[in-house]
C-alpha cells in the first residue's frame, strides 16, 4: 500500500508554499514599486483605490478640456483687441471728417477707408478656431455676418444662434465660454451697436453731412466702450480658465499623492522581506534535503 506524505512533510510543504508566496509578493513590490498589483494583494483597499483613480481621470479630463479652450479664448481675445484698434482708427477718421477745414473730397476718401475698416470688422466677426466660427454661437459652422459695401446697410443679418457653450471647473460648477458676434458687434442697444454706428459714420462722411458726422462721433465713443467691455469679458473668462487650470493641477497632485499612499510599496521594507523570505526558503530546502530517510531495508536490517 502506498502512503501519502507524513505530517512533517506536509507541514514542510505548507510552510514552503507560504514562504514562496511572501517571496513572490516582495519581488513584485520591488520590481513594480507597488504594494497593490492584484486584487488579492489588498482586497479591502481595491475599491478605494479604484475610486481615487476614477477621480483622477475625471480631473485630468477637465484639465485637458481647459487647455483646449484656453487657446480658443486667447484667439477670441486677440480678435477683439484688433477690433478695438480698428474702431479707434475709425474714430480718428471721423474726428478728421468732422473738422470744418476738411474738404468734401477728403471726406469721400475718409468714407472709403471707413468702408474698408467696417469690412475688416465683419471679417473679424468671422474668426474661426479649429474649423468653428467663434462668434456664431451654437451654429458655429456658418459665418455670423457677411459684408456688401455696395449697400447702404452693408452688414447682413446675424446668421448664428445663442452661445450656450460652457466649461466645467474642477470643483464642479460650469461657466460660460463665449459670446456671439451679435452681442459683440450688433447689440440691440444702439449705443453698443458697433456695426450700425460705424456704418452711420461711413454714410455721413460719404454724404458730407457734418451734423451727422458729429452725431456718429458721439455714438462711436459709446460703441468703443461697449467693444472694450466685450474684450474685458473675455479677459475675465481667460482668468477663470487659468484659475481653474491651476486648481486642477493642485487636485491632480493631491489625488496622486493619495493613490501613492494606498498602492505604493515601502521598497526598503520589501527588499528586507524578499531577503528574509529567500533565506528562509533556502534554509528550509537545505534542512529538508539533509533530513535522514529510512528505507524498508533499514527496518529489515
Amino acid at each position: 500500500m502506498i502512503r501519502g506524505p507524513d505530517s512533517q512533510s506536509e507541514r514542510f510543504l505548507n510552510d514552503l508554499a507560504q514562504v514562496s508566496r511572501r517571496l513572490e509578493r516582495a519581488q513584485r513590490e520591488v520590481s513594480t514599486g507597488k504594494r497593490i498589483n492584484t486584487i488579492s494583494d489588498a482586497p479591502d483597499e481595491v475599491g478605494h483605490l479604484l475610486s481615487l483613480r476614477s477621480e483622477l481621470a475625471s480631473v485630468e479630463q477637465v484639465q485637458t478640456n481647459l487647455g483646449r479652450v484656453k487657446a480658443e479664448i486667447g484667439t477670441a481675445e486677440g480678435t477683439l483687441s484688433s477690433a478695438v484698434d480698428i474702431l479707434e482708427r475709425i474714430q480718428s477718421l471721423t474726428v478728421e471728417g468732422a473738422s470744418d477745414i476738411t474738404s468734401d473730397q477728403s471726406r469721400a476718401i475718409l468714407a472709403d477707408e471707413v468702408d474698408e475698416l467696417l469690412g475688416r470688422l465683419v471679417s473679424l466677426s468671422q474668426t474661426q478656431f479649429e474649423g468653428r466660427y467663434l462668434f456664431s454661437g451654437n451654429a458655429d459652422q456658418a459665418a455670423p455676418y457677411t459684408y456688401d459695401s455696395t449697400l447702404d446697410d452693408p452688414v447682413s443679418d446675424y446668421a448664428g444662434t445663442d452661445a450656450t457653450r460652457q466649461i466645467q471647473h474642477p470643483s464642479g460648477p460650469r461657466f460660460s465660454l463665449a459670446r456671439t458676434a451679435q452681442q459683440i458687434f450688433d447689440d440691440a442697444d444702439p449705443r453698443g451697436n458697433v456695426f450700425d454706428t460705424v456704418n452711420a459714420a461711413r454714410l455721413a462722411l460719404r454724404s458730407n453731412d457734418t451734423a451727422a458726422i458729429g452725431a456718429a462721433l458721439d455714438n462711436l465713443q459709446s460703441a468703443n466702450r461697449h467693444l472694450n467691455s466685450q474684450l474685458a469679458w473675455y479677459g475675465g473668462v481667460e482668468n477663470q480658465v487659468n484659475q481653474a487650470s491651476e486648481f486642477a493641477a493642485q487636485q491632480i497632485v493631491r489625488i496622486r499623492s493619495r493613490i501613492s499612499e494606498v498602492e505604493d510599496a515601502d521598497i526598503t521594507k520589501s527588499i528586507v522581506e524578499m531577503q528574509q523570505a529567500s533565506f528562509q526558503r533556502d534554509a528550509a530546502l537545505s534542512a529538508q534535503a539533509s533530513r535522514p530517510r529510512k528505507t524498508l531495508f533499514d527496518y529489515l536490517g
